[in-house]
């Protein structure tokens, strides 16, 4: 005689879950699935901010501290590079520093003020966003916990109405339950993940913009670049013509 080999719809699966799914499953499932896509949206869009201010970084070792001045330097970079609007913001406090200012504030402390913000403004934008992958990656499995809560929850509801504790009637409630708690961690780890790794890509990129803000006031206020101990000194971009600085 013939083994039956008829198919038999597995009671755990995707399919089951979704079919059996209450409104309370259905709103678990859709705030996993929308912090799940906001993580991969904030991953993605804060890759593409940090490679961006990388490139800008390599423009600016190319040819910045080669220029002439500090303004064929910066036409030496593209238009939305972010070491050239630091630039910018440098030359402007420094040309603006007078009247009263010069009594009152010292050039160093005015055109630190004014880097320190547009350097801010930078790590500002690059670390928006972060705080949802963080919140995503410590909520999201509690978020599934209590899908399985509930899951379990309408089990023991199943098993009090049969009278008896038939796999039949529990299966469905289980595979939820199980469902819930496996998508609540796979919402979790790339949150986890993606946030300290972008956190530590952060770090560099700050890194790069606080040795550069250094060479740059040091440069407005004396008219030399800071260069590194053992590095072969590079050509220093006499001030910009019309913009020099006061002492």
């Amino acid at each position: 005689m013939a083994p039956n080999t008829a198919q038999v719809d597995n009671p755990f699966g995707l399919e089951a879950f979704l079919a059996q799914a209450d409104t309370v499953a259905w709103g678990t499932l859709i705030i996993l699935v929308v912090m799940s896509l906001a993580s991969w949206y904030i991953i993605f869009t804060k890759l593409w901010d940090q490679r961006r201010v990388r490139s800008d970084y390599k423009e600016v070792q190319k040819g910045f501290w080669t220029a002439g001045n500090l303004r064929d330097g910066m036409a030496k970079l593209s238009k939305d590079n972010v070491f050239k609007m630091v630039t910018e913001d440098g030359l402007r406090a420094a040309q603006h520093h007078e009247g009263r200012l010069t009594d009152q504030i010292p050039l160093h402390e005015w055109i630190t003020v004014s880097l320190y913000r547009s350097v801010d403004s930078v790590t500002s934008r690059l670390t928006n966003g972060l705080a949802v992958l963080a919140t995503t990656g410590s909520t999201a499995p509690f978020v599934g916990l209590f899908g399985t809560v509930w899951g379990i929850y309408n089990a023991l509801i199943s098993i009090s109405i049969a009278g008896q504790a038939s796999l039949d009637k529990i299966a469905g409630p289980i595979g939820e339950a199980l469902i819930m708690t496996a998508i609540g961690l796979f919402v979790a780890v790339p949150a986890v993940m993606g946030y300290n790794w972008l956190l530590r890509r952060n770090k560099d990129i700050a890194e790069k913009l606080k040795y550069f803000t250094a060479d740059l006031h040091a440069y407005l206020v004396s008219g030399a670049r800071v260069e590194t101990q053992g590095a072969v000194p590079a050509a220093r971009p006499a001030a910009a013509p019309g913009a020099a600085v006061r002492k």
